[in-house]
């Protein structure tokens, strides 16, 4: 445990920071499943509402600089080229 009182203040900052990276980065995860189920149950209507929502969380995930812009890029490339591969 930090002596300086500065430094336990990072330590309770740092620990509010990482719950809401938890959150952010689990429900991108979690959109990106969401996604890849709706693909196999071939469902095109809910492919789309479940790409935007996947997009959406990458996005945001990206901007908060959890993930890099490129491998953002990237995820969204693909989901998109599943999508598109269904039909």
């Amino acid at each position: 445990m930090p002596n300086i009182k500065s430094a336990k203040k990072r330590v309770i900052t740092s620990r509010k920071k990482a719950v809401g990276n938890n959150v952010i980065e689990a429900s991108r995860r979690t959109a990106v499943k969401n996604f890849e189920k709706a693909v196999k149950a071939g469902d095109k209507e809910l492919t789309n509402e479940k790409l935007n929502i996947a997009i959406q969380r990458i996005d945001k995930s990206a901007k908060s600089g959890l993930i890099h812009k490129n491998k953002a890029a990237r995820l969204k490339s693909r989901l998109t080229k599943m999508k598109n591969n269904m039909e």
